[in-house]
């Protein structure tokens, strides 16, 4: 029988280290460069890491539905700890950049299946507060990650950025090894290898283009993705099956999903620079108030259960974007006058509208599916959150570009923040990056409205829980 407490805990264990590498590295740049070098090419070292796991996302959680959870997970999670050795020991940075893309394939695998798991062992009514726990463990990995990378490379231990996955995923893979049991049935398959081919180089395409800014590639990556989904219609055993697409439920939670990755990004990009550059505040002060968004989700996310069983999954999500659009707005107001408390105020109500609605997307297109689909619409989820946060990137990137050039600013608005570091009397500067940001929390506010409108695609009021009668917390009789 499967054990939940030790299983849960390598969930988290996997989900921490995931979540913890697509930041981490972020602050150990002038060391890992001042070892390897090839400073033109780190960009690559992140950027590779997201790609090859937005690719592999879906791809997995489709395959977690035929050969089942525990073997998927734990051949991503295998994969992720390889990546991290190699990492660890690259002697040059084009060996660091092939590690991290390694990394990024296993690491597609431990985050739609880990919540995969999760929603296989609880019931319907308790997937909220393990979702809230899931995100809890996300939100604050992801957070401690640069100050975790930093710490490390101010003593010369770079390396260990990496090498520390090795010990903590061991234990992880014992856990979920030991701890976990599952009965998948076993017949033939057709490993979809056309549709794998088409949607890897359409997302890889299509997401280079925008966090380049290169429109040129975009327009044949959304080729590659529509050739993607008129191959599904046909294909033996779909990676994305078209019923997906024709459930209002799923289409809600997937388009919820991609607005939460986009609104995400926004104040996780520009509210630090905005808090050190424009208000005048240190590092560390402008580390809280963007930390408050990881307090407030968590919060939301744990009471969002109580919500979605008693008025629905739409209104649950709705109530998240009300919260959301309030805090754009806020973020809108912000002044060079205003205190860095109001900052950490509006991270902390988006944070909270983020809770509600990444909850009530990842639980409500759980609840109209049974385990043998359990995967693919999890790993959907997921892979709108992180392709939604792409789009984002590039899309505000072109917005506070713009305003800067608009305003007579020269550069991006790192070039104009580094100019205002030490000189804060460069009141010219200030005011074009007071601007430019102001538009970015402009353009997120009409996100955010925007994503009012594509969650009511979901249906109106309480959703039938979808579960036989048997279905509990042996995760539908498939974990024994």
């Amino acid at each position: 029988m499967t054990r939940r407490g030790p299983v849960v805990a390598g969930l988290m264990l996997s989900t921490a280290l995931a979540a913890m590498d697509a930041t981490i590295v972020a602050t150990a740049v002038p060391a890992i460069v001042h070892d390897l070098g090839a400073f033109s090419l780190f960009p690559w070292v992140i950027a590779v890491y997201m790609l090859a796991q937005a690719v592999c996302t879906p791809i997995y959680g489709g395959l977690a539905d035929v050969y089942g959870r525990k073997p998927m997970l734990l051949v991503g999670a295998a994969t992720f700890l390889a990546g991290s050795l190699l990492a660890g020991l690259a002697p040059s940075m084009h060996v660091l950049i092939a590690a991290r893309a390694l990394q990024g394939v296993g690491a597609g695998a431990i985050l739609p299946i880990t919540q995969t798991i999760a929603g296989d062992l609880y019931p319907l009514a308790q997937r909220g507060r393990i979702s809230a726990l899931m995100s809890t463990v996300w939100g604050g990995s992801a957070l401690l990650g640069p100050a975790l990378g930093g710490l490390l490379s101010e003593f010369g231990l770079w390396r260990w950025v990496f090498l520390l996955n090795l010990p903590v995923g061991v234990a992880a893979l014992a856990m979920v090894t030991v701890f976990l049991r599952e009965s998948v049935e076993r017949r033939p398959h057709r490993l979809d290898l056309v549709g794998t081919a088409l949607l890897s180089a359409g997302v890889v395409t299509v997401m280079i283009g925008l966090q380049e800014m290169l429109w040129w590639l975009v327009v044949p990556g959304l080729a590659l993705l529509v050739a993607f989904l008129r191959w599904e219609r046909h294909a033996a055993e779909p990676i994305v099956p078209p019923w997906v697409w024709r459930d209002r439920m799923l289409l809600g939670s997937f388009l919820g999903s991609a607005v939460v990755g986009v609104v995400l990004i926004a104040p996780s990009l520009y509210l630090p620079t905005y808090a050190q550059g424009v208000l005048g505040v240190g590092a560390v002060a402008a580390g809280f108030a963007l930390a408050t968004q990881s307090i407030g989700w968590p919060l939301a996310a744990a009471s969002a259960d109580r919500l979605y069983l008693r008025y629905g999954f739409r209104a649950t999500a709705l109530a998240g974007l009300t919260l959301i659009v309030v805090s754009a707005v806020m973020f809108a107001l912000l002044s060079p006058a205003s205190p860095v408390v109001y900052a950490g105020l509006c991270a902390f109500v988006n944070g909270s509208g983020l809770g509600l609605v990444s909850v009530s997307c990842l639980v409500g297109a759980q609840s109209v599916v049974g385990w043998e689909r359990r995967g693919v619409v999890t790993g959907g989820v997921v892979f709108f959150r992180s392709a939604g946060s792409a789009i984002g990137t590039a899309v505000f990137a072109a917005v506070a570009n713009l305003s800067l050039l608009s305003s007579g600013a020269v550069g991006t608005v790192d070039d104009v923040a580094a100019a205002l570091d030490g000189h804060r009397q460069a009141q010219g500067a200030r005011a074009a990056l007071a601007f430019a940001v102001h538009n970015v929390f402009l353009a997120m506010t009409v996100v955010a409205v925007l994503g009012v409108l594509a969650v009511l695609v979901m249906p109106r009021g309480k959703q039938p829980l979808r579960e036989s009668a048997t279905e509990s917390v042996e995760g539908s009789g498939q974990n024994r």
